[in-house]
């Protein structure tokens, strides 16, 4: 009698299911989670095709691999590689829902030929029969991929919920990059548990190696950005900085709109770094808390926190003609809360509507600057965007960020009127700190008739 749910011999998309299988080579039993993807987007004979993904030992609570939103992130993750209709997680069982508060994760390089060998009847009998075009005898091999990143060692903070983000956790992670340990503070949302939200540099006040990471006390490190997008981001402000120092020498603060807090670290970075007035907008105030509690984000005289939708705050600037409110820069950070259901990861899709995009452009300083950060998810749409950003605005610009995820979009009112061999100033002396050459060559302008 097979173990295996009968409803699994045929692919239903966005089909979720978990449940446990006894292995004869282990005396603990194996847990399976299940997860099928459209198939008209799979373009394989057959018509799908099935791997699987060996869960890194420690992790397996993780909301990576123990929710529906992190298997799905995994699963869309894939397609560009290696297009899949079905991926199944394999770990230790263990209970799911809940992240560990404490592990330390053994990262697998390439999973051994004995493992392969044990999870191989059961990984055929969870294959789809679509598979089995060959026929009954045919011999298939069901791939297992591997994941891999450089958390080492990870301890929860907190675990807390918002009545907009739904659950989150605050972590301090030990990372391995190039054979050198760092120390991070991240915010994560189970709605989207592989996206760092935020994340700002630690240094342990201690010896990290002698008590386990929950036991460690750390200093934040308020100087540098260590999200990858956020100094491409600040980067833009590199198309507008003789604008930007005209007002600084003339003692006028430029203001700076951030939709989207998280940690605070773009915010707090525009104000102590760059003498900007900075309000920033959160739809979620139980965020906002966090920020200030976990990520040392402070209300002052230069940074003004509202708990908002980001796409009301901008339609009620826009609209209050008493007291028009104009920003010299407008920077989003946001990420959509199902991005099954759109063009990008982030922004949501509210935010490239060309609604938005003109509202934005009424409270933007003529000489002003927009600044988007976006994760593309359909190559198609994101051109449409940008040609809609066109439409509205007089240059676009793009910054790579060279993780095959994030590309920032800057849009400026007025053509740029720098001069480029200008390498002096209040704004560039700053930039120029944090930002490499690399970022500012990443930066073109995109023609009109882009292909």
């Amino acid at each position: 009698m097979s173990l295996i749910p009968i409803a699994l011999e045929s692919i239903v998309p966005y089909r979720y299911l978990t449940f446990t299988l006894p292995c004869s080579q282990q005396a603990y039993p194996l847990q399976f989670a299940v997860l099928d993807y459209p198939v008209d987007d799979i373009d394989v004979p057959g018509g799908t095709l099935t791997a699987a993904m060996l869960v890194p030992h420690g992790r397996e609570s993780d909301w990576i691999f123990s929710a529906f939103s992190g298997h799905l992130q995994l699963l869309v993750s894939v397609q560009s590689d290696c297009p899949v209709s079905r991926l199944i997680l394999v770990s230790n069982a263990v209970s799911y829902g809940c992240p560990a508060m404490d592990f330390e994760s053994t990262i697998h390089s390439s999973p051994s030929t004995t493992i392969q060998q044990n999870l191989a009847p059961l990984l055929i009998q969870l294959t789809p029969k679509s598979e089995f075009s060959g026929g009954v005898g045919e011999v298939l091999e069901v791939p297992i991929l591997i994941y891999e990143d450089d958390v080492k060692r990870s301890s929860i903070l907190e675990i807390c919920e918002g009545p907009q983000t739904g659950e989150m956790l605050i972590e301090n992670v030990e990372l391995e990059i190039d054979g050198v340990k760092e120390y991070r503070r991240r915010l994560r949302f189970k709605r989207m548990p592989n996206l760092v939200q935020t994340q700002i540099r630690l240094h342990p006040r201690s010896n990290p190696s002698l008590a386990t990471l929950d036991k460690v006390e750390f200093e934040l490190d308020m100087e540098v950005l260590v999200q990858p997008y956020l100094i491409p981001m600040v980067t833009g402000l590199w198309l507008t900085r003789q604008f930007l120092d005209s007002l600084l020498l003339g003692g006028i603060r430029p203001k700076a709109l951030c939709l989207g807090v998280g940690g605070g670290s773009l915010v707090g970075f525009l104000a102590s770094k760059l003498c900007f007035e900075v309000t920033g907008v959160d739809e979620d105030e139980v965020v906002l808390k966090v920020a200030k509690k976990h990520f040392g984000l402070e209300s002052n005289e230069l940074i003004h926190l509202y708990a908002e939708d980001g796409l009301q705050h901008i339609k009620n600037l826009a609209q209050n003609t008493d007291t028009k409110s104009e920003f010299e820069v407008i920077m989003v950070d946001l990420d959509s809360s199902d991005p099954t259901s759109g063009p990008y990861v982030a922004p949501p899709v509210e935010f490239i509507r060309r609604s938005f995009l003109l509202a934005t452009r009424d409270i933007l300083h003529e000489n002003g600057v927009l600044i988007i950060n976006t994760v593309p998810i359909r190559k198609h749409s994101h051109e449409m965007f940008i040609r809609l950003l066109q439409e509205i605005f007089m240059e676009v610009y793009e910054i790579d960020v060279g993780n095959e995820e994030n590309v920032v979009l800057i849009a400026i009112k007025s053509e740029v009127g720098c001069d480029p061999s200008s390498d002096d100033g209040i704004i560039w002396n700053a930039l120029k700190m944090i930002v490499p050459k690399s970022c500012l060559d990443a930066m073109r302008k995109i023609p009109k008739n882009f292909q």
